[in-house]
């Protein structure tokens, strides 16, 4: 599956934190982050990630448009509610297009640790079934 990892500045260590816990699981994936994220994500954890742009230079579009085009199966978005800048990824957009293509999303560790879990168990492989990934 294709999942795609964006954080908020101030949630950035918790993805971190999220992906080194949950390394051996992301490890079986095709990974794309926004470029902070992904940087930050591939350094601690050594997984192989497809750097986007960084949020504040359009990662986030980038990423919104790989969902709009079915290529994102899971999106991992941890966002800060509370002290979020207006330059850091709009997430209103990337909410929408995840609902509009059945994507799979969580916003913050709690949710994430369930869809994560349900990866793992293969709750999630209706995705392959709708929308198969050669070589993946």
């Amino acid at each position: 599956m294709n999942i795609a990892l964006i954080a908020h500045d101030t949630k950035k260590e918790l993805m971190v934190q999220f992906c080194i816990a949950y390394c051996s699981v992301l490890a079986q994936h095709s990974l794309t982050a926004t470029g902070t994220t992904g940087k930050l994500v591939s350094e601690a954890t050594g997984l192989p990630i497809q750097k986007c742009l960084s949020g504040t230079h359009g990662g986030d579009q980038q990423i919104a448009a790989r969902i709009a085009c079915n290529e994102i199966d899971l999106l991992l978005f941890f966002r800060d509610p509370i002290s979020a800048k207006p330059s850091e990824p709009n997430e209103m957009n990337l909410l929408r297009l995840c609902d509009v293509h059945n994507i799979p999303v969580a916003t913050n560790i709690a949710t994430a640790e369930v869809l994560i879990h349900g990866l793992e168990r293969g709750d999630l492989d209706w995705r392959n079934i709708v929308n198969p990934h050669p070589g993946v």
